[in-house]
């Protein structure tokens, strides 16, 4: 990333660019970025954008080859085509020998690193991965946010915000956004006001409801159950989420037990080294056996109202109820 930011500020771009991750908010930004950056502002002539998958990758060679209209390069712009997942030789050919009045961008969520397109683009352009942020960069950025709108912020508040909120950084943005309005005319943000106006995510009320479980908390545990059936949410998809959240508990466990660290967890288990903390944590009060009896009775339980023998509402009371007691 910072050898992409040397390019932005020093204005000496490569002909080929390829942003891939999960962090659509990073990808955004450095998309908008960029084309400020390589073509002025309203430039329509010398612009182009293509999205989705079905693009003709011969159409995009035809637009390259064209020279830019009264500029130095043209920007084409192609997000989510899923070019670096399937073959598409044409264009990584076409790559090796791009003239320098053309500058492709690349926006993708997954590539394969095998293929001739990521050879190709690595070869002549280069490759940026935009992933989940750690918490310590999190925590720099909302830090930088909240002080660029004239406010302060503890950083215990600010990992709650996180903690609360989510790790996604578009999320998070929406989040700010709320506080900086709500909070006007105040100097500090506080976990009050995170509270008061801030939507806690559906996975993290979930991951409060297993804690409750494991505590065995039976009450607290239902008032969460019966919370996220006030926000519409269907039992089915709950108990879903409640397997899968115990789904990666095990898997979590399990890893532990081999000796893998919190960068390893997070990275085997495709979850964010934050979350992977919480649910190292989370795993130690549990046993295997116990993970795999919740697992196996919220199967029983789905088959239960799959053939109406059993209410859902009640089905995942009685599952929260049962390892709760």
């Amino acid at each position: 990333m910072k050898s992409l930011n040397e390019d932005i500020k020093s204005g000496q771009f490569k002909s080929v660019y390829l942003l891939y991750g999960e962090e659509t908010y990073l990808k955004k930004q450095y998309k908008d970025r960029m084309t400020k950056a390589v073509v002025s502002d309203g430039d329509t002539m010398n612009y182009a954008y293509y999205e989705g998958k079905g693009i003709n990758p011969a159409e995009i060679i035809d637009l390259a080859e064209t020279m830019p209209f009264f500029a130095k390069r043209r920007l084409v712009v192609v997000e989510n085509s899923g070019f670096f997942k399937n073959a598409t030789p044409e264009m990584a050919d076409y790559i090796k020998a791009m003239p320098d009045t053309v500058c492709i961008l690349f926006i993708e969520n997954e590539v394969d690193k095998r293929g001739k397109m990521y050879k190709a683009v690595k070869d002549k352009g280069r490759i940026v991965e935009m992933g989940r942020q750690d918490e310590k960069t999190l925590l720099y950025w909302i830090a930088g946010n909240v002080k660029r709108e004239g406010r302060q912020i503890k950083e215990s508040t600010a990992r709650y915000l996180v903690s609360k909120t989510g790790t996604d950084m578009e999320n998070l943005e929406k989040e700010l956004e709320k506080l900086f309005s709500y909070t006007l005319g105040q100097n500090e943000i506080t976990a009050a006001d995170i509270d008061d106006i801030c939507t806690t995510q559906i996975s993290n009320k979930i991951f409060d409801m297993i804690e409750a479980v494991a505590a065995k908390k039976q009450r607290l545990a239902l008032n969460y159950y019966y919370d996220l059936l006030a926000l519409k949410e269907p039992p089915m998809r709950i108990l879903y989420l409640l397997t899968r959240q115990f789904k990666l508990l095990l898997e979590v466990k399990d890893l532990m037990g081999r000796g893998n660290d919190k960068s390893q967890i997070a990275k085997t288990a495709k979850l964010h080294p934050f979350v992977a903390g919480k649910y190292m944590q989370q795993s130690r009060t549990f046993t295997k056996a116990e993970l795999r009896n919740i697992m196996e009775e919220a199967a029983n339980m789905e088959e239960m109202v799959k053939t109406g023998r059993l209410n859902d509402v009640m089905s995942v009371e009685i599952f929260i109820v049962k390892f709760s007691a």
